[in-house]
């Protein structure tokens, strides 16, 4: 019962999404317009007689080979690896290449639409809008800049269970700026 790239195909009309079979290759090659990505494209694969399944996302960042702070830029994808499902990354030590990659064995079941569809939205959400911006930033200063919207979350969770709770943290982290700014610590 292993998935076919008819199959696979058939998925990707059902939602609209242009491709390109590459039979030979057992693939089928889409790509999406994303938000931070302007072009994303996917490559989703059947290995091993259409036994195992891969869908990921070449070149998401290239060229990091030598770039200053790729050890920061590598550390930021194993922690977005630890926060999320699913998505793994890879690193290329040749070229610098960083893809995403969701795969696993099928072995005797069958792909179902279902489970094709959460892996393809799982792939396009959590490169284009967790990793993809957090990475750049990561980039360009060496630290990473943590899920910033894992933070805003973790707030409107917390005013739930004390409303008018967020506003005095805001008062309060307001005033002690303010606070410190007049006096500078080592000044007394």
């Amino acid at each position: 019962m292993a998935a076919t790239l008819a199959q696979i195909v058939s998925y990707l009309d059902g939602i609209g999404w242009a491709y390109d079979v590459r039979t030979e290759e057992g693939r089928v090659v889409t790509g999406v317009q994303a938000t931070h990505l302007e072009n994303l494209l996917i490559v989703i694969a059947l290995e091993e007689a259409g036994e195992f399944f891969k869908i990921y996302a070449p070149q998401v960042l290239s060229g990091l080979k030598n770039h200053p702070h790729l050890g920061a830029a590598l550390q930021t994808l194993l922690t977005i690896s630890w926060e999320t499902k699913m998505v793994q990354w890879e690193y290329d030590p040749s070229d610098g290449e960083v893809r995403a990659m969701i795969e696993f064995p099928l072995e005797d079941s069958l792909l179902t639409q279902r489970q094709f569809l959460r892996c393809l939205d799982a792939l396009v959400r959590i490169v284009d809008e967790k990793a993809f911006p957090r990475l750049q930033k990561t980039l360009l200063t060496g630290q990473d800049p943590g899920d910033e919207a894992d933070d805003e979350r973790f707030l409107l969770e917390f005013e739930q269970h004390l409303p008018g709770v967020a506003e005095r943290i805001y008062r309060a982290v307001s005033r002690r700026k303010q606070r410190i700014q007049s006096f500078p610590p080592g000044e007394d």
